[in-house]
């Protein structure tokens, strides 16, 4: 592996050639491993079919453009597009988090994981995009077609914002360098909304990279809090369950203290994509240490994300929702308080109240 262009010894996640997690470092898995979960998986008929459709309903598009457009007034809203590609409204911007809209999470239009329905709402009906939030390279978070398509959107294109090592990854499809933000954990960037300055951070998240055989490691990952003036929101992108997240409860403690409005308005926290556990827990987390993220966060609300679309490991596509409900009535965790929806589902939230003269 090449050098890490953006080596900084004094940072303990930085490696001289690639990057790690601070937490516990993440193992790799030998190919011997894949192939005893794949043998595994296949004598055991693994995942399952869905016992049910996954939920789907007709976007708003009506209202979806009208918030779009309201500037200041515009309505908090969480809309959810499938797996972990979410559209929110909030401070007078419209953002998504990992856009992919393609038929398959691979580098190949004919091989690789296809999607189980179509994306909640279809790139051509969506309103127009200010910020895309990009967690890690994986394919089915990083999507070369949906980024291109976003890029070329009417009105301009949005801003991305990604992890260190993939602005040059932008740049090579297209976008221009003035549009590429990259940052490294901790770093912010201030965005300009009709409801002031909304400020973007990376932070971390217990995951790794790869989008080819030789590149581990070799970009940075990580989940995003957004701060604006009337809503904060947290993405956790993927990640395994991580001290980090109580951690980046007390350093915001501050500026989410009860005077200043509280914790996370939203968290979007993965559900999906965790058996077998053996194989899954150093980068996925189940929906138990999901709800784990939930409180040490003190997130006010949570929609769990990252299941339904696209089939990638052994539990049924529909599994994950069952699971969390099941964790929350263990812990008398309220329905709304940590809730799932259906693909295409917009779900208006109370904006954030602000501080007092």
């Amino acid at each position: 592996m090449a050098r890490n262009p953006y080596y900084d010894p004094a940072k303990p996640h930085h490696r001289p050639q690639g990057f790690q997690n601070v937490d516990r470092e993440f193992p790799g898995k030998s190919l011997a491993e894949v192939l005893r979960w794949k043998i595994e998986a296949s004598r055991r008929s693994l995942p399952p079919p869905p016992s049910a459709p996954i939920p789907a309903v007709p976007p708003d598009l009506d209202f979806l453009h009208r918030n779009a457009g309201a500037g200041a007034t515009m309505q908090p809203t969480v809309t959810w597009i499938g797996h972990a590609t979410v559209m929110v409204q909030m401070s007078g911007i419209t953002l998504l988090t990992d856009a992919i809209f393609s038929e398959r999470a691979s580098p190949f239009s004919f091989l690789g994981p296809k999607r189980h329905q179509p994306p909640g709402v279809a790139l051509g009906d969506l309103p127009h995009i200010d910020l895309v939030l990009t967690s890690h390279n994986h394919y089915d978070h990083l999507d070369a077609a949906s980024v291109q398509a976003l890029n070329r959107q009417a009105g301009g294109a949005p801003l991305f914002v990604v992890p260190l090592g993939l602005r040059p990854w932008l740049v090579a499809r297209g976008i221009d360098v003035d549009q590429a933000v990259e940052l490294d954990w901790w770093d912010s960037h201030p965005v300009q909304a009709p409801s002031g300055t909304v400020d973007v951070v990376l932070v971390p998240a217990q995951h790794w990279s790869a989008r080819g055989l030789g590149d581990r490691m070799a970009t940075l990952w990580g989940g995003f809090a957004v701060f604006g003036p009337d809503f904060h929101l947290f993405f956790a992108g993927d990640t395994a369950y991580s001290r980090e997240f109580s951690a980046l409860r007390a350093r915001y403690a501050e500026r989410q203290s009860e005077a200043e409005g509280g914790g996370f308005d939203l968290a979007l926290l993965p559900i999906g994509s965790y058996e077998p556990r053996w194989f899954m827990r150093d980068q996925h987390v189940n929906p138990e240490e999901a709800v784990k993220i939930h409180r040490d966060l003190a997130a006010k609300r949570s929609l769990g994300m990252h299941w339904g679309t696209f089939a990638l490991t052994d539990e049924a596509l529909d599994e994950p929702p069952r699971a969390l409900a099941k964790v929350l009535r263990q812990q008398a965790i309220k329905d709304e308080a940590f809730f799932v929806m259906a693909i295409g589902e917009t779900r208006q939230l109370p904006p954030r109240r602000r501080p007092g003269p």
